[in-house]
């Protein structure tokens, strides 16, 4: 992997950057992709660029994102608004799923992601749905047996983190789908498995949907915070702006309502296109690594840190706040020690970056 380093901007300094799984590096191809789209693209194009282009985009990189990260076939992947509008959706969209109306229970962990947590607090508010709390361990996170427990017949929505942000603990969620789906429950998930953290700052984040999912009953209120009418969908209006192929709405019969993550009432009305061009120079450098060499080297990274860990700071009281089983991490680990967050503060201008963590975490990320 070692070849690659040099593809990214900054590497060549003495800056330690251990904040990757928040922002990553941006690529040296990533500033002159920018820069050709602004002349050439937008400079060149002009207005002419979204029916040539743009508005294929979140569908096209999607597709790249599906088939380097997630394994996902074509039309299962697209690219969307940012993380908590796609989040809410796919929460809404896994709702309207569910028939039977017993159901009336998302679960989700209280070791989740803040502004997650937030989010489903707001859509069981609109919905007088009852939230059941799974109690993680911030060092762990969730196990099999604890979803087995907090599931059951009034579960519509379960809402899990494959990789917990703060632990790094590598949820088994496989057998917690497979699990929930025998229970007869609805979506398991929204899922967060990957992001692309290549494509900047206030980039657009992607949604998954599975095949067996794009088509769904859709019933009551509870699809209205998924479904936004939007430009690219058939106009029921006399006065419909008309293209100038004579279609509704300026765009080609090709961009008509498609099904799950293709319907263009999903998606955002204008995709973010910087961010997703940013993102096709970090999906290129991940098809041809492979996600198999991404993740050995992960592995390797975090057990190497945590050697480090246990020779340098346990015997000065840190205290590793992640998963010793390398196969149980993601890409980063946390440590724990109440001066951390005076010493984050510290390290920052030293050049050294880490990210903190309350109540007293230093996460470090280390990026393959």
């Amino acid at each position: 992997m070692a070849r690659y380093r040099s593809l990214f901007i900054g590497t060549d300094t003495d800056l330690s950057y251990l904040d990757g799984n928040s922002l990553g590096r941006p690529l040296k191809r990533t500033q002159r992709d920018i820069s050709t789209f602004i002349e050439e693209g937008w400079g060149g194009r002009l207005i002419r660029g979204w029916d040539e282009e743009w508005l294929d985009l979140p569908q096209t990189i999607g597709d790249q994102l599906g088939r380097a990260v997630l394994g996902a076939a074509p039309g299962q992947t697209v690219i969307a608004d940012s993380t908590t509008v796609v989040l809410y959706k796919l929460i809404r969209a896994a709702l309207a799923t569910v028939a039977d109306t017993a159901r009336t229970e998302i679960v989700l962990d209280t070791d989740n992601f803040p502004t997650d947590r937030y989010l489903v607090e707001g859509i069981a508010l609109e919905e007088g749905l009852t939230l059941r709390w799974i109690e993680a361990d911030p060092t762990s996170g969730v196990t099999v047996e604890q979803v087995r427990d907090a599931t059951g017949p009034a579960t519509a929505v379960v809402l899990l983190s494959h990789v917990a942000y703060r632990s790094g603990f590598l949820a088994d969620l496989p057998a917690s789908r497979k699990l929930h789906t025998v229970r007869g429950g609805g979506g398991l998930g929204p899922v967060p498995l990957r992001w692309i953290r290549g494509a900047g700052p206030g980039r657009g984040k992607r949604g998954f949907c599975r095949g067996l999912h794009l088509q769904v009953p859709q019933r009551g209120t509870r699809l209205a915070g998924v479904r936004i009418r939007q430009w690219q969908a058939p106009a029921r209006s006399e006065t419909a702006d008309l293209g100038l192929d004579g279609t509704q709405g300026r765009v080609r019969d090709g961009r008509r309502l498609r099904a799950g993550a293709r319907d263009p009432e999903f998606p955002q009305r204008h995709p973010a296109i910087f961010g997703m061009l940013a993102m096709r120079g970090t999906l290129d450098l991940i098809e041809e690594a492979g996600m198999a060499a991404i993740r050995e080297k992960s592995l390797k990274l975090t057990a190497y840190a945590v050697q480090l860990v246990e020779a340098w700071l346990e015997p000065a009281g840190v205290q590793l706040a992640s998963p010793r089983e390398p196969e149980l991490r993601g890409s980063h680990i946390t440590l724990d020690h109440p001066a951390f967050r005076n010493v984050t503060a510290a390290l920052w201008e030293q050049d050294v970056i880490p990210d903190f963590r309350a109540p007293h975490g230093i996460r470090v990320g280390c990026r393959p």
